[in-house]
C-alpha cells in the first residue's frame, strides 16, 4: 500500500503536470492546514511553473485583510463554511494572477468542534478566473495530522478534478 506521503506527492506531481497542460497557475488560501498544501505543492520540482502563490489566513482577521472575506459571511455562517471557504477562493484569485484556486479552512481539533461543526469539519472551495466554483463540506476521522492530512488530500483531488471539467485551451 503507497504510503500517505507518497499519496500527496504523486497528487501534487498530477497536479502540476495538468496546470501545465492548461498553462494556468494556482493559488491556494489555507486555514486549518497551515501551509501544508503550499509545502506539499513546492515539494514538486518546478512547481513555480504552474504555483503562484500560497496564503496563509489562519485568523478570521487574516481572511478579512488579504482575501478580503466579508465579515458578514464570518459572522453569518462562520470560518468553518462552504460560504467562507468560497470567498477565500475568490479572494484568493483576486489577489493574484492565478488562474485556479483552493480554500481550505475546518477544525482539525483535537478542540472547537461542536454538534453542528464536529472536529474533523472541513470545507473547501476550488474556483476559476472564469467564475465556474465548486464547494464541499466533509467530516474525517482522526486526530489533527490525520484531519490535516485528508484535507491536504482532498484540496489536490479537487484541483484535478475541476481541471478535467474546464474547457480546454487553445493558443
Amino acid at each position: 500500500m503507497q504510503d500517505e506521503q507518497d499519496v500527496i506527492f504523486d497528487l501534487a506531481e498530477n497536479t502540476g503536470r495538468k496546470l501545465k497542460q492548461h498553462d494556468w497557475f494556482l493559488t491556494s488560501a489555507e486555514s486549518c492546514t497551515g501551509g501544508w498544501l503550499g509545502q506539499a505543492i513546492t515539494a514538486v520540482a518546478g512547481s513555480s511553473e504552474w504555483y503562484e502563490r500560497g496564503f496563509i489566513t489562519y485568523s478570521n482577521r487574516a481572511k478579512m485583510e488579504m482575501l478580503h472575506v466579508s465579515s458578514s459571511a464570518l459572522q453569518q455562517f462562520g470560518a468553518v463554511s462552504v460560504e467562507v471557504a468560497y470567498e477565500m477562493a475568490a479572494g484568493a484569485l483576486k489577489n493574484s494572477p492565478a488562474d485556479i484556486s483552493v480554500a481550505i479552512t475546518g477544525i482539525a481539533g483535537p478542540g472547537g468542534g461542536c454538534a453542528l461543526k464536529p472536529v474533523g469539519t472541513v470545507c473547501f472551495a476550488w474556483a476559476l478566473k472564469n467564475g465556474l466554483a465548486i464547494r464541499k463540506k466533509l467530516v474525517f476521522a482522526g486526530d489533527r495530522e490525520a484531519v490535516r492530512r485528508q484535507a491536504v488530500i482532498t484540496a489536490l483531488q479537487g484541483i484535478l478534478e475541476l481541471l478535467e471539467e474546464a474547457p480546454p485551451v487553445f493558443v
